[in-house]
């Protein structure tokens, strides 16, 4: 396993599952569930291919961290413009995300 042990596995996954509770019971945790429930439709729509699906993935992340680490709306907004312009439509098609993005 390349050094690693199981119970170093175990450890990280652990670790991992409580930056993902965080995040789902944090500040942003209704705007996580509005981008979770995008369809890939809807995704293909704004930027067909799979930088799309990239730039999804980046976006999700982005706003679980924001989430977890109680990040404020202004900070939040700057780290999705700095994403790009796919991130801020994806965005958008969240209605609680694009309140504070326009």
């Amino acid at each position: 396993m390349n050094g690693e042990s199981l119970k170093d596995l175990e450890e990280e996954l652990k670790e991992i599952l409580l930056k993902n509770h965080e995040a789902f019971v944090g500040k942003y945790a209704k705007e996580i569930d509005e981008l979770l429930g995008l369809s890939r439709s809807e995704i293909d729509a704004i930027a067909p291919g799979t930088t799309d699906l990239e730039v999804y993935d980046q976006l999700v992340t982005v706003v679980k961290e924001a989430s977890r680490r109680n990040l404020s709306q202004a900070k939040l907004k700057a780290r999705i413009e700095t994403l790009g312009d796919i991130a801020i439509t994806i965005a958008k098609k969240s209605t609680k995300l694009a309140k504070f993005l326009l």
